[in-house]
């Protein structure tokens, strides 16, 4: 009997252990997990729309004050090299007409292969030397009937003197510019008025709920007291917002546009340095053209095929033919199909990526586009072809992104969180470009951007070190596109943030700004040669 008794007792007791343990698993299985130093799931697509803020997934690779820090470091270099410059008068602000440039070392002719230097003096329009620097110049050579075009390195001596360095890549007559962009006194005045609002861009967003339709105002900060929507990257603190239309939820957001909103943060006087004419004043003058000839008939040292992680030369290369030729690397030509074939490459980022897919399905016969049942211009683009194993695709980035015309936001996401689903491996291909959409807010929001996709790729890298991944930084624009918000002197900012953020990771480059300064191309979408150009570097770097 006390046996039984005994075996009764263990029994109750075994019940009231187990009742418990599940009491407590179904009323919080974290804590009981974390008693028992058992690993934690959480959902990494915690991406929350609604005007509270998502606990912030743990085990973060980069704490948000590393990210913060770093964001602070990027910009303090930029600091440096945009130091605040007064503006009294136009009178006192640099003048293309009135300053010089001179070839040192002059000759009558020179040889493919040397450096040509030319000393700009900077001076205002009162014919005065300046005592600082800062000026956004452009140099360039260029052969009109060789179709052949390279950039200039500008070092800036901080005193009023630039130092323009040329390398002379071929033979013939060869015509030298340098533009001034803006002076000194309006790059100053931009970098300020850059940091100083988010508003030069509004958005409107679309809300569909059953067969109504409601219109409310969004924008990356949203200084109003009525409920918001918000739209949260909860890994990597990035947010969107929308004002929330009365009885409809925040996830029937649906479609969005934006348009210009009439605000400056420039004074009348500073506006006046931005007028056409005042915009990429050439300083040459008219002893612009020198003779080269190709004096060394030894044969040119063989160089290594262009590939991943090369570092890249200033200039990084130039154009001949209409063609691009790298300056540190050789090209060799490649079959374009045979390339691609077994490939699945990921384009990610704006319409100057997108012009890669038009080009691939103009150049590849067998490419089919896929219909992936989505509207408007940014909706995603996806092409096979089945018999060889070729998959391309091109998503757009995430917030923002600006255009006249109705888009759907049903899809959209960051490029870190894309890069984070995809597993990779030897066969596949990321290609990311970022930075027109960005110039019109401040900086600081494309450098956040910039390191959580370089994070992101840290992770990919980890994981699949195989995976291939190819940087394409954005390209110069319209000369009259509106200054104050789409500037290439915004545009450069970002260049030489994204070249600072992205120089230790073993992806390939395409040095997109040094080709459309070398071809001359003055448009947010380059011609198809400077497409073809891109491209042929990239199937050097994958294949």
């Amino acid at each position: 009997m006390k046996t039984l008794a005994s075996r009764k007792s263990l029994w109750m007791l075994l019940f009231i252990v187990i009742f418990w343990v599940s009491f407590t698993v179904f009323r919080n299985p974290v804590k009981l997990r974390t008693m028992f130093n058992l690993p934690v799931s959480f959902n990494r697509w915690n991406l929350v729309m609604g005007p509270s803020c998502p606990a912030v997934p743990l085990n973060l690779p980069v704490s948000p004050k590393e990210t913060e820090l770093r964001i602070r470091e990027v910009l303090e270099k930029l600091d440096k090299q945009i130091p605040p410059r007064p503006f009294t008068h136009l009178n006192y602000t640099t003048s293309a007409t009135h300053s010089t440039a001179t070839i040192l070392n002059p000759r009558d002719t020179y040889c493919v292969g040397d450096q040509l230097d030319i000393l700009v003096e900077a001076r205002d329009h009162l014919g005065n030397r300046k005592g600082y620097g800062g000026d956004f110049l452009r140099a360039r050579i260029f052969s009109p009937a060789l179709k052949a075009g390279a950039s200039g390195k500008v070092t800036d001596f901080n005193n009023g003197t630039y130092l323009i360095s040329f390398t002379l890549f071929w033979e013939g007559p060869v015509s030298l510019s340098i533009l001034l962009m803006h002076p000194s006194e309006g790059v100053s005045a931009l970098w300020r008025a850059r940091k100083q609002g988010y508003d030069r861009v509004i958005f409107s967003g679309q809300f569909v709920s059953g067969a109504s339709q409601v219109h409310t105002e969004c924008a990356l900060v949203l200084n109003s007291s009525v409920e918001l929507c918000q739209y949260l990257d909860a890994q990597d603190q990035e947010a969107f917002y929308c004002v929330k239309p009365p009885n409809v939820p925040c996830a029937a957001l649906t479609y969005m546009q934006s348009k210009n909103k009439n605000v400056s943060y420039l004074s009348q006087q500073e506006r006046s340095l931005f007028e056409r004419s005042n915009i990429a004043v050439e300083i040459m003058g008219k002893s612009n053209v020198i003779s080269v000839s190709k004096c060394n008939t030894d044969a040119a040292p063989v160089k290594e095929k262009c590939k991943l992680g090369m570092v890249s030369a200033i200039p990084s290369g130039h154009v001949w033919k209409n063609a691009w030729t790298p300056a540190s690397c050789s090209l060799a030509p490649i079959k374009m199909k045979d390339c691609l074939r077994g490939k699945f490459i990921h384009l990610m980022g704006d319409s100057t990526i997108r012009q890669w897919m038009e080009y691939f399905k103009s150049k590849v016969n067998t490419l089919r586009s896929v219909d992936l049942h989505e509207s408007g211009k940014l909706q995603r683009q996806l092409a096979v072809d089945l018999d060889e194993k070729i998959s391309i695709q091109w998503q757009k980035h995430g917030y923002p992104l600006i255009g006249s015309l109705i888009y759907s936001v049903k899809e959209i996401e960051n490029i870190a969180r894309i890069i984070d689903r995809t597993g990779g491996e030897k066969n596949t291909v990321i290609v990311i470009s970022l930075g027109q959409h960005f110039r019109p807010f401040p900086i600081d929001l494309f450098i956040r951007r910039a390191l959580n996709v370089h994070k992101a790729l840290q992770r990919l890298l980890l994981r699949s070190p195989d995976t291939m991944v190819v940087l394409k930084t954005e390209n110069t624009r319209e000369l009259n596109s509106d200054v104050e918000r789409f500037s290439d002197f915004h545009g450069y900012t970002q260049y030489l943030a994204l070249k600072d953020i992205f120089q230790d990771l073993n992806v390939g480059v395409i040095d997109a700004w040094d080709m459309t300064v070398a071809y001359g191309i003055n448009n947010v979408h380059p011609p198809e040669d400077v497409v073809r150009s891109q491209i042929n570097i990239f199937l050097n770097y994958i294949c």
